[in-house]
């Protein structure tokens, strides 16, 4: 028997590296005449600028501001709205407004600049928002159909924001070279930043992206460094030398992009018999000062919206809203954490409401193979609803516990939910993805603009290339992602690392396998010298999607999962003990077990974070608690051993049947954790659930 890769624990291509400190972040590169950059950014959440001062002596510093952009002050993205340096006026706190460099750090942050503004009146309230950054309507059979219901139950959830707290901060060193700019960073997807970067620079200063080691995620950098990038840009472009920007925790916290807040209201009609006749939902987001990402967030949450329940008759009206708060942007799930909160404590109480089983109540309503979603895509074999919610009420004895924990401080509750793997309706059409596959003298190369940030991209691809082309996985080499050397493989987002960019290699190495005969790619190598095969990503042929009116096939396919949530209340101080946690997720196959099961877990664990601690404090318009002393999240004190099960139902066009997994272990913990505490009759509908909260709460009131 051969030994395969694929479905076994291999050790991390990028293990030894991290293990013993050899690996280089960006804050461990220097250059021959290094500058140091700083940020000087607003301190008023609305204002015009009036003047900007120096009180220090300008020797030996470089000082740019928005006059000394070559090319567009604006950041490349889904709308050119955002300057990278402030002109006229500032819409939020931390937006740049002035760049410094010197070489010596000390001098750098002893330099005191002082921003005279004219301040206005800020908008905070995202509901009391009229500029609205993107509106969507998802429209399935009749709204009217509401008035045939037996019962109706509307609610009313919220999100705050949340902060991604990667290990590493933001960091990125711009160097001149060639007669142009080469940034190294801590970047997610560095054909971003190289798309921004050149739109800055202009035509004339040539532009490339490496990315160094990276310390995390989870959508923080995916597009965000595209500002940090362009302000080092601009300070080597004007001295003439290296540039490094690192920013602090503080800096990190107060300036970049966190996950949306939301307003998600539901009007849920059902029969007597617990069948769903109609949904109605309302999303609101609030996008911050500056659209970045809040249109595809919108899209991916508005889909959602109705969870993994079959219902005839559905509508979704979601729109993304301007404040005068820092900018929102990408976050693990994407806006699906943020709906599918509200839509399973909304099922929790229609359960509720008509005195069902809530365990019953979705498996009577659970999507099967067959259904159609909200958008009127019709769902195929790999639908696994059922499989994971009877997974997991079989394995925690969930009705047994729920009737033994009946007048105690302990309860048991639960979460179904799905996500789409890839970029959303034709996007991954439109995004033509490519990878590249290389000969070398040893082996084989893999060539993709796919970043690893700890999830495991390096290992898990090498295991899929190994296989597919039947070659030991220690032959297979992965390149670093430089734009100038590898194929833009599309970001490194959206649950499409492994099952589209992971589909393209397989698909390469078969055809290398062919083309090398019954000689190893060494030998290959050896005779005939040099051989690449490159392809595009094409989706199935059945997609169909219609980005005007919202209908089809939102996504080629789904992953699912079913949380279980055991914890226990102090009735006296309502601080929250998670006693046990469990995970069944279904995600087609594991390419790599232990990185799989370290995905759930971390997701899981991020999740239980977003129910219970973690709470951005606003005072107009800025984060009040910008440091992790009291921005709280999960230590391994705080959370239970977590019971990971992994289903398998393979999907046909991912790479050895494996679909994506990143963000599903995103959308469940929150849910199942408030749907527990209501089982203790605390209702909760905000989170994080705190403490006071939860005192606050209509059994808290009455003890």
């Amino acid at each position: 028997m051969p030994v395969t890769a694929v479905g076994q624990s291999v050790s991390r291509k990028d293990g030894i590296g991290k293990a013993t400190g050899a690996a280089k972040y960006a804050d461990d590169l220097t250059w021959p005449g290094m500058l140091h950059g700083r940020t000087i950014r607003s301190t008023v959440p609305r204002g015009r600028i009036r003047a900007v001062l120096f009180d220090f002596d300008t020797t030996g510093f470089t000082i740019v501001d928005h006059a000394d952009v070559p090319g567009s002050n604006m950041v490349d993205l889904i709308e050119r709205d955002q300057p990278l340096l402030a002109v006229h006026e500032v819409r939020h706190v931390g937006e740049p407004i002035l760049l410094l460099a010197h070489e010596d750090k000390e001098v750098l942050h002893a330099a005191r600049v002082l921003v005279e503004y004219e301040e206005l009146p800020p908008l905070l309230d995202p509901e009391g928002s009229e500029q609205t950054f993107k509106t969507i309507t998802i429209d399935k059979g009749d709204a009217a159909a509401m008035a045939g219901a037996d019962l109706v139950v509307e609610g009313t959830y919220q999100t705050g924001h949340q902060e991604h707290i990667y290990i590493e901060p933001n960091g990125v060193i711009a160097v001149p070279e060639d007669g142009g700019i080469t940034v190294h960073g801590s970047i997610q997807c560095p054909f971003y930043a190289l798309k921004a970067l050149k739109a800055l620079l202009g035509p004339d200063i040539p532009a490339r992206v490496v990315q160094t080691e990276t310390g995390g995620g989870f959508g923080g950098k995916e597009e965000f460094p595209s500002i940090p990038a362009g302000h080092a840009a601009l300070l080597a472009h004007k001295s003439g030398r290296p540039v490094k920007i690192i920013y602090d925790r503080v800096e990190d916290m107060v300036s970049t992009t966190k996950r949306h807040p939301s307003i998600v209201r539901h009007r849920t009609g059902v029969k007597r018999d617990g069948t769903l006749v109609a949904m109605e939902v309302e999303v609101i987001l609030d996008g911050g000062a500056y659209v970045t990402l809040s249109p595809v967030v919108l899209s991916r949450g508005c889909i959602h919206a109705a969870g993994p329940y079959r219902c005839d008759n559905i509508r979704i009206e979601g729109r993304a809203v301007f404040t005068n708060t820092p900018p929102n942007g990408a976050f693990r799930g994407f806006g699906a954490p943020q709906t599918e909160f509200a839509v399973e404590v909304q099922m929790e109480r229609v359960a509720e409401a008509l005195g069902m089983d809530p365990v019953e109540f979705r498996r009577k309503n659970a999507l099967r193979a067959g259904d159609t979603t909200a958008t009127g895509q019709v769902l195929r074999e790999d639908c696994s609803a059922l499989a994971v919610l009877d997974e997991a009420v079989r394995r925690t004895e969930f009705a047994r516990k729920r009737t033994e924990y009946e007048g105690t401080d302990r309860a048991i509750g639960l979460s179904l939910f799905y996500h789409g793997a890839g970029f959303t309706g034709s996007g991954e059409r439109y995004l033509k993805s490519r990878a590249r596959l290389e000969v070398t003298p040893t082996g084989v190369r893999i060539a993709t603009g796919s970043t690893e940030i700890g999830q495991g991209t390096r290992t898990m691809h090498a295991q899929i290339v190994a296989d597919a082309l039947g070659v030991p996985y220690e032959s297979v080499e992965v390149a670093q992602p430089d734009t100038k050397h590898v194929v833009d493989s599309g970001p490194t987002v959206a649950s499409r690392t492994c099952m589209v960019v992971g589909k393209i290699l397989e698909e390469c190495a078969v055809e290398m396998r062919s083309e090398l005969g019954k000689l190893s790619p060494a030998e290959y190598f050896a005779k005939h010298g040099a051989m690449t095969v490159e392809r595009m990503y094409e989706p199935p042929d059945w997609i169909r999607w219609d980005d005007a009116t919202y209908r089809g096939d939102a996504y080629a396919t789904y992953g699912w999962g079913c949380d279980v949530v055991e914890l226990e209340v102090d009735p006296d101080t309502f601080d929250v003990r998670l006693l046990e946690v469990t995970a069944v997720q279904e995600f087609g196959r594991p390419i790599h077990p232990a990185l799989a099961r370290g995905q759930i877990e971390g997701g899981t664990v991020q999740g239980l974070g977003y129910a219970l601690l973690e709470r951005v404090v606003m005072r107009n318009g800025a984060m009040a608690n910008a440091q992790l002393t009291n921005y709280t999240i999960p230590t391994t004190l705080d959370v239970p051993e977590i019971d990971v099960v992994m289903l398998e139902n393979p999907y046909p066009g991912g790479p050895f049947g494996a679909k994506g997994l990143g963000e599903l272990p995103m959308d469940g913990p929150a849910p199942a954790v408030v749907n527990a505490l209501r089982h203790l009759g605390h209702d909760i509908r905000a989170i994080p659930a705190t403490p006071e909260m939860i005192a606050a709460s209509p059994v808290a009131a009455r003890t």
